[in-house]
């Protein structure tokens, strides 16, 4: 029987659907995975926590806000002079935690060291893996989910975290207007263009 890498990196394989868990995944076979994969299968995420991989296929739609966000937490930095570096939806690991995943998108102030300054999940539905556990154990700074039509803030503060009226990394970006042009329901270079167009108005 094919093994699930195996499975995966089939031509002829059908796509996964939705999310599937498997526990009792060895740290080699979760590296082993995430080395065959590469960057042949960006619709995937695979997410990694003490032997429990959780594997989730992204929809268009997901796409769709996740680089709305992107684009926008970017005219903001242009607009505002921020230091901001991008690495969109890179693997990041520690094993000596046993953690891993690939945020939706992600930043840093200044130059990439192990983990970005912030990270970024789009959440439709809920299940599976508590992201934030994970990454609490890499040790990211913030974390943004986008739910529901807003953002809501997470600070690393010891081993967890806690929700933050806003971004402590960011305290000049205003997460609620920024939001409000996400659900835009309209082209994306016109709602970055619109943004934009505030952000120089408010001066």
């Amino acid at each position: 029987m094919a093994t699930l890498a195996e499975h995966i990196s089939s031509p002829s394989a059908p796509s996964l659907s939705g999310r599937v868990v498997l526990h009792c995944v060895p740290w080699e076979r979760y590296d082993a995975l995430i080395q065959l994969l590469g960057d042949d299968y960006p619709a995937l995420r695979l997410t990694y926590l003490e032997g429990t991989l959780e594997i989730m296929t992204t929809s268009p739609e997901h796409e769709r806000w996740k680089k709305m966000i992107a684009r926008l937490v970017e005219m903001w930095a242009v607009e505002s002079g921020a230091k901001l570096n991008g690495y969109g939806a890179a693997t990041f690991r520690k094993r000596a935690k046993e953690r891993g995943l690939e945020p939706d998108e992600c930043y840093v102030l200044g130059e990439l060291v192990d983990v970005p300054d912030i990270a970024i999940e789009v959440v439709k539905t809920h299940g599976g893996i508590d992201k934030l556990d994970v990454y609490a154990g890499l040790g990211v700074p913030e974390v943004w989910f986008w739910e529901e039509g807003a953002l809501a803030v997470y600070g690393l503060k010891g081993d967890g975290y806690e929700r933050l009226e806003h971004s402590a990394l960011l305290p000049d970006l205003d997460l609620r207007l920024l939001s409000s042009f996400v659900a835009t329901p309209v082209d994306q270079t016109e709602a970055v263009r619109a943004y934009r167009d505030r952000l120089r108005s408010r001066g």
